[in-house]
C-alpha cells in the first residue's frame, strides 16, 4: 500500500521558519515528480512547490519564491519543503503528492491532477 505521510507542521510566528518532511512508503518515487500543495478551508488546493526526479529541477508559486525551498533525499525516499520568513497568508494544510509519470513538462507540475498519490496534510499556522 502506497502512503506519503508529512510531518513538521506546526504553530510558528511571523518571520519564523517550519521545514516540512514527506515520507514515502509502498514505492520508490526516485525517479518522478513530487510537489506539495497547500488548502485553507472554503478555497481551492494550491501549488506551493515542485521537484523533478532527479532533483535538479525545482518550481515554486511566486507568493512563496525566495522563501520556501523544496528537496529531497531519493536514498529516503522522501520529500522536503524549507520554510522561511513565514507570514500568516502562509496558513494552511499543506499536502505532499506524487506522480506516476517520469515525463511532465513545466504546466502539469503546477497542477493538483497530475499528481496520483497524496499525503493526509500537515497544518501549518503562522501567527501575526
Amino acid at each position: 500500500q502506497v502512503q506519503l505521510v508529512e510531518s513538521g507542521g506546526g504553530l510558528v510566528q511571523t518571520g519564523g521558519s517550519l521545514k516540512l518532511s514527506c515520507a514515502a512508503s509502498g514505492r520508490t518515487f526516485s525517479s518522478y515528480p513530487m510537489g506539495w500543495f497547500r488548502q485553507d478551508p472554503g478555497k481551492e488546493r494550491e501549488f506551493v512547490a515542485a521537484i523533478s526526479g532527479s532533483g535538479v529541477v525545482t518550481y515554486y508559486a511566486d507568493s512563496v519564491k525566495g522563501r520556501f525551498t523544496i528537496s529531497r533525499d531519493n536514498a529516503k525516499n522522501t520529500v522536503y519543503l524549507q520554510m522561511n520568513s513565514l507570514k500568516p497568508e502562509d496558513t494552511a494544510v499543506y499536502y505532499c503528492a506524487a506522480a506516476l509519470t517520469r515525463r511532465i513538462g513545466y504546466s502539469d507540475y503546477l497542477r493538483a491532477p497530475t499528481y496520483d498519490y497524496w499525503g493526509q496534510g500537515t497544518q501549518v499556522t503562522v501567527s501575526s
